[in-house]
């Protein structure tokens, strides 16, 4: 079967070479468990390729990427591909409301197009947990030759994928939320799966030349905390944000939310040593900190044991979400200038609030939004929603668009959609009445993160949003008893997945499904089901729909 997906591969790649079609970037993988030892304790994790983190994915704007999983785990599989738009095709999206899982012993090839965009993503497998075993890896797209970019090339670009991270199995943990108990606190933070001990035996991470300047791309892969950024002495200049190029201001430190990506600048102009890279837990009783080595090749010495300290509070985090703002002057994917889009002169044609809540239910601790907790049916809605059997699987707009505040008092556990209309402008509201800190992610999306603000959201709150040149990304944070406001137009058909990027908050039903449908059923709209779906639940079996035409 390997062979076959490599044959595959290279037939695809000569065959868009005589088309005249953008390049085929294909990728083979073999996932598989392995003992691994991140926190020097050994435990079983999820390999790609027996690698741990997985494989990083290169691509340019516009590639075509195949990626070929051979699901050799014990249990069913997905992978999700965090902040790839997938335009016009949610068939690729990865996550249990559109797609039947991988079976253990089988493979499943992934088809989609990293259409107009740039910016540093990651990947992670989205069913049952896995996410804890590992599975995860980063993902660049860089941009086209003949769209520049707003700084001088780097001298190298690394990736770095950083994470809180348990010493339990993922099953282990998954038997605490299925029996209603909390996962509790993680036992480390990782950077690129490992820890520095700090005794000089340490091997480096990353390396850098005097003088030089290098682009470290980041994300937060982890599972509970967000995490602060810093290195040793020297300072961040960020210049890209999950997509969107930034204003580029420097930072000593950055506080990256689980989900979110950063690509910063950093330039290599101190003393010729060793220098801690830093990654710490935020919003946490007790303060996790996992460390790596980044060495001047001309270095003489180790790094000095004194760790910059991270700051203290949500305000000041607060504060740094505010001085984001996305750089109206350069290009990215397309060659049209970003601030030519005036999103602050779109009609909202439809403004949705939701709510956070825990609570229990018989017992078991369940996460909701706006009151319903979403639990996964065995057919995927998206596969119920084409094949025109959606009213024996689920039920729409089960919540409302503007809920009471009591909506933590009781939950229900039932599938959570709600029905968008096609090309509208819409703004979403966070509102966050706990005491732990929130962050979001809208699959097949980029929205403007126009405001966060503490206390409780009214329409007069408008008043306070950036109109100009708020960030367009595709995860947001919303602080304690605060609110958070994005603005988004729903040009892309399918299903897909709103949901908590806390993992526990999530597989306990924080997330719910935006269902946009075009009723001309047009591939210019929405890419037919591939031949090579998997089918499952009441679907299989049936005959296939007519193609769109």
């Amino acid at each position: 079967m390997e062979i076959r997906g490599i044959i595959f591969g290279v037939l695809l790649s000569l065959l868009s070479m005589v088309r005249g079609e953008d390049p085929y970037i294909n990728h083979t993988w073999n996932v598989t468990y392995g003992i691994i030892s991140p926190l020097g304790v050994p435990q079983q994790g999820i390999l790609i390729n027996g690698k741990f983190p997985g494989p990083s994915i290169n691509t340019t704007s516009n590639n075509n990427l195949i990626v070929n999983v051979f699901n050799n785990l014990d249990e069913p599989l997905l992978f999700t591909w965090n902040g790839i738009q997938h335009r016009k095709n949610s068939w690729q999206d990865g996550v249990l409301g559109t797609n039947c899982p991988i079976p253990p012993g089988k493979n499943f090839t992934y088809r989609m197009q990293v259409k107009d965009q740039i910016g540093s993503f990651f990947y992670y497998p989205s069913t049952a947990l896995h996410r804890a075993a590992g599975g995860f890896g980063s993902h660049r797209i860089n941009s086209r030759l003949l769209i520049p970019v707003p700084y001088h090339d780097p001298e190298d670009e690394y990736d770095v994928v950083i994470g809180d991270w348990y010493t339990k199995s993922h099953t282990t943990l998954r038997k605490f939320l299925d029996s209603g108990r909390s996962i509790g606190r993680p036992e480390g933070v990782l950077i690129n799966g490992k820890t520095a001990k700090g005794d000089g035996s340490d091997q480096p991470l990353f390396t850098m030349k005097p003088e030089k300047t290098y682009k470290f791309r980041v994300c937060n892969v982890g599972m509970k905390f967000s995490l602060n950024f810093r290195i040793q002495g020297h300072p961040l200049t960020v210049v890209e944000i999950e997509g969107s190029h930034v204003v580029q201001n420097q930072y000593e430190s950055l506080d990256v939310h689980i989900g979110g990506c950063f690509s910063v600048l950093v330039t290599a102009d101190k003393d010729p040593k060793d220098y801690y890279m830093v990654a710490s837990t935020r919003f946490s009783k007790t303060v996790l900190t996992g460390k790596g080595i980044i060495r001047y090749t001309n270095g003489k010495s180790g790094p000095s044991p004194d760790i910059p300290e991270a700051p203290v509070g949500w305000a000041w985090s607060l504060n740094q979400f505010r001085s984001f703002r996305w750089n109206l002057t350069a290009s990215a994917a397309r060659p049209n200038p970003q601030g030519s889009y005036k999103y602050a002169k779109i009609e909202i044609t439809r403004t949705i609030k939701l709510i956070n809540s825990v609570s229990r239910e018989n017992g078991k601790l369940r996460y909701a939004l706006n009151g319903v907790s979403h639990e996964d049916p065995e057919t995927p809605l998206k596969l119920a929603e084409y094949y025109g059997v959606a009213d024996k699987v689920f039920k729409y707009n089960t919540i409302k668009d503007d809920p009471s505040s009591d909506v933590g008092t009781t939950v229900k556990i039932q599938p959570n959609v709600l029905s968008l209309d096609h090309r509208k402008f819409i703004e979403v509201i966070f509102e966050n009445h706990e005491k732990s800190i929130q962050s979001y992610h809208i699959d097949g999306y980029a929205f403007f993160a126009v405001a966060i603000e503490p206390g409780k959201w009214t329409p007069e709150k408008r008043n306070s949003y950036n109109p100009l040149d708020a960030i367009s990304r595709h995860t947001i944070q919303v602080f304690p008893k605060s609110w958070a406001a994005i603005l988004l137009s729903t040009d892309n058909v399918g299903m897909w997945n709103l949901r908590s990027m806390i993992t526990e908050n999530m597989y306990l039903g924080q997330q719910m499904y935006f269902s946009i449908i075009s009723p001309e059923r047009s591939l210019r709209d929405e890419y037919n089901i591939p031949d090579n779906a998997l089918l499952c639940g009441v679907v299989k079996g049936l005959p296939k729909p007519p193609p769109y035409t």
